[in-house]
């Protein structure tokens, strides 16, 4: 790929007031006094060094998600993972190299559960501008977040010490405006003005924290054009279903009558775990003469627990396959994974109160195993082959086999806490099958794999059967970075090992990923010079002061 431009940003972590619904004198954790956070906009093939200065409370790691960081995993971002956090007072600055990438990612801090606030897009365009596969004649970004009453680092860190559910978010939000019907929030929505006869390129991201989404625009269609940095064969609907993580690239057409109609992100709930069922909303008006103080109209979407709809408009999403961005679906596989997608219980330790269920503590696992994030980086560790950080002994398989989505209550709840991660070799051709489970409060869990895009090959309700194989889609699956495992279903997908490096997966739900609903894959150097990891930069923060 033709070398692109080199572009510089600068990042200030730091604590900043922001008045929102009834509270005064709060501060939270913004980049550079912003939320949502500054975009970050560039070509396809350019290379971005962001300069990140943390001046907050407690160190920061920042994630640039969906960018698959060739073989330069030392900029990746997740807490002791890839790195250790930049400590107070102190800059890393970070290489972000694009290669295929096009379209809309974004970027979040991985450290605690600071993403709730520190988070912004990354707008990767045409390399000439004007080489979409579709047309549009403006653009917006519309980011969906979460807004917590208090401080999200001591939700979680009280959460994870007493084994109990953590606080619950109190409110949505659309480019940093909860929309008008919450308490206290004035009006305050955020609303677009379009032109009838327009067609409108929105950019939708959700970076929200547990919770899943259904979106629509009042008696408007959309058309789903790209995804996780990729673009999709044009898909018509009414409405969205977006995880935690996900970005859509969605085309509008002003059509209607001249008014104002409510833009809406409603909730998706298909478990018995405590959720948000709040909705937001911003306003899509027309400009023109027309009754502005009337009531906008507000869509119809599908109900909070509506698993059907939510899983018909994922397996309509197929990849564009066209001459210019064709589908390159592994079709050799040499490696095949199953891996069990579990909630679970601790017993709660001796001489101490918990407040999970039946008095045990909350705990999550991939195949029974719930990962322990280790106190030094895990590259540092790969890169510099230093012993007892990690164990090379993630399976292939869970360790046994059940009726995964039947009834479970005969079985044990407890996991193994390691630090296990899956070794996969350079170039190999994966499979993985994500297969639900019915252990605790089971829901869609929406996973995110670093360093890579995998195409969906398969999808389903119930049990995995090795006779749903002929019924993939090898043709034209999507090509995405995370993916909504359904509740008690299974989701099978496909890449090929051609990033060397340590690379974390996990579930996008904030509270199962902090639970041990992770591991990391490292894919081994090739033989090749081209094929190995980068040495590390000079300036990687360091894991004894923070």
């Amino acid at each position: 790929m033709a070398q692109g431009k080199v572009l510089h940003y600068d990042f200030v972590v730091k604590e900043t007031p922001i008045n929102m619904l009834c509270e005064t004198n709060r501060s939270v954790l913004t980049v550079n006094g912003l939320f949502p956070g500054p975009e970050i906009r560039a070509h396809k093939g350019d290379t971005i060094y962001v300069n990140v200065t943390n001046i907050g409370p407690y160190g920061v790691t920042i994630h640039w998600h969906g960018v698959r960081q060739i073989r330069y995993p030392w900029s990746d971002g997740p807490e002791n993972i890839t790195q250790c956090p930049i400590p107070t007072n102190s800059s890393f600055l970070q290489k972000v190299i694009l290669t295929e990438e096009e379209g809309t990612l974004w970027w979040h801090a991985h450290s605690d559960w600071t993403r709730a606030t520190v988070h912004g897009p990354i707008i990767i365009l045409p390399i000439n501008d004007t080489n979409y596969p579709y047309k549009f004649d403006e653009q917006h970004t519309i980011v969906i977040a979460e807004w917590y009453a208090r401080d999200t680092k001591a939700i979680i860190d009280e959460a994870l010490a007493t084994g109990g559910d953590p606080d619950l978010s109190v409110a949505y939000t659309i480019n940093g405006q909860p929309g008008d019907s919450y308490p206290c929030s004035n009006g305050s929505a955020y609303n677009i003005t379009v032109v009838q006869g327009k067609t409108y390129l929105f950019r939708i991201i959700h970076s929200g924290m547990n919770e899943e989404m259904f979106f629509g625009i009042a008696k408007h269609n959309l058309t789903v054009v790209g995804m996780d940095g990729a673009y999709l064969k044009p898909l018509k609907t009414n409405y969205l279903m977006i995880t935690p993580g996900q970005t859509m690239d969605v085309l509008v057409t002003a059509n209607q009558a001249p008014g104002r109609y409510y833009m809406v992100f409603s909730p998706f709930v298909d478990t018995n775990a405590p959720s948000n069922d709040n909705v937001t909303r911003a306003i899509f008006q027309y400009n023109g003469n027309y009754n502005h103080s009337e009531t906008p109209l507000l869509p119809k979407l599908p109900g909070f627990t509506n698993k059907s709809d939510a899983g018909n408009f994922t397996i309509q999403l197929r990849s564009l396959n066209s001459e210019e961005h064709p589908s390159k679906v592994p079709t050799k596989i040499t490696r095949n994974i199953t891996i069990a997608v579990s909630v679970n219980q601790q017993p709660c330790p001796a001489n101490t109160t918990c407040t999970g269920p039946q008095g045990a503590m909350h705990s999550a696992s991939l195949n029974n195993i719930s990962f322990w994030a280790p106190s030094i980086s895990i590259l540092q560790a790969y890169y510099n082959n230093l012993q007892g950080v990690y164990n090379k002994t993630f399976p292939d398989t869970p360790p046994f086999v059940f009726d995964y989505t039947g009834n479970v209550s005969a079985l044990g709840e407890a996991a193994n806490v390691s630090t296990e991660v899956l070794m996969i070799n350079y170039n190999e051709e994966v499979e993985i099958r994500f297969q639900g489970t019915n252990f605790g409060a089971a829901e869609n869990h929406p996973m995110h794999l670093h360093g890579y895009s995998f195409y969906v090959v398969g999808m389903g309700d119930g049990n995995f059967s090795d006779s749903y194989v002929s019924q993939y889609n090898t043709v034209n699956p999507p090509y995405v970075n995370t993916v909504g495992l359904p509740k008690n279903g299974w989701t099978a997908i496909r890449f090929k090992a051609d990033n060397p490096g340590v690379w974390f997966m996990h579930c996008h739900l904030e509270r199962h990923a902090s639970w041990g609903m992770d591991t990391v894959i490292v894919v081994g150097d090739g033989a090749k010079k081209h094929q190995k990891v980068l040495p590390p930069p000079k300036d990687m923060p360091p894991c004894s002061v923070s």
